[in-house]
């Protein structure tokens, strides 16, 4: 399975970059949920950040735009 490099702008992982499967056309999915780190298990479920496809950036990867955020699974 190839990765693709994502920047993701805006929402609480605003500025992170990470690698994240690929689509078959070389780009990331066209959704991405995110979990909280802050939530550990099922007794203190984190919030669900969703993100799209934006655009490429000019360096080989792409940039995914914050959506919004959820409660643990509603995104799914």
């Amino acid at each position: 399975m190839s990765e693709v490099t994502v920047r993701f702008v805006g929402g609480p992982a605003d500025g992170l970059v990470r690698a994240v499967p690929a689509e078959p056309d070389g780009g990331p999915p066209r959704r991405w949920i995110m979990r909280h780190p802050d939530g550990t298990g099922p007794t203190q479920p984190g919030p669900d950040h969703l993100y799209e496809r934006d655009q490429p950036d000019g360096r080989g990867g792409w940039s995914m735009r914050f959506v919004r955020t959820d409660a643990q699974g509603v995104s799914e």
